[in-house]
């Protein structure tokens, strides 16, 4: 099952069906688990973070959301690099969702309290590699930042 999920996220062609919904969440969990350890520290505060987005993105419990996150660490760990695991998420997912993704993304960085500049560029690669410009991207952080309030 895993070799074939990481087989349907990584086909390279351009008429590669849409993800269907879990294994477009799982790459879009792929991708925040990436942002977590750009700074070579991936945190229970960033794990617990991961965990609630998964959940609010599709109402899962949060022993189905830590089911998810756990698979996607593995998909993570063999992604050959960010810029394919963007490509995918890119071409099967519709710029809205993506730009909620940025905005997840945003949310991971400040889960432990503050941003890394490895983080911050991961961020940075991701929203650019995903066809989201850099003011939504800071539009984004900003309400991240507004909404998760003075501990960010």
């Amino acid at each position: 099952m895993f070799r074939n999920l990481l087989s349907r996220l990584f086909t390279e062609s351009d008429d590669a069906p849409a993800l269907n919904g879990q294994d477009a969440e799982v790459a879009i969990a792929a991708l925040l688990i990436r942002v977590a350890r750009a700074d070579d520290r991936y945190s229970d505060a960033e794990r617990a973070r991961i965990d609630r987005i998964l959940g609010r993105r599709r109402g899962l419990s949060p022993d189905e959301a830590a089911e998810r996150r756990a698979a996607a660490e593995m998909i993570e760990a063999e992604a050959p690099d960010t810029v394919r695991l963007t490509r995918t998420i890119k071409q099967r997912v519709l710029l809205e969702d993506r730009l909620t993704v940025i905005s997840a993304l945003w949310e991971v960085v400040y889960a432990d309290g503050g941003r890394g500049a490895d983080e911050e560029a991961m961020v940075r690669l991701a929203s650019g590699l995903l066809g989201v410009s850099d003011v939504d991207s800071n539009l984004a952080r900003q309400r991240v930042i507004a909404e998760m309030g003075p501990t960010v």
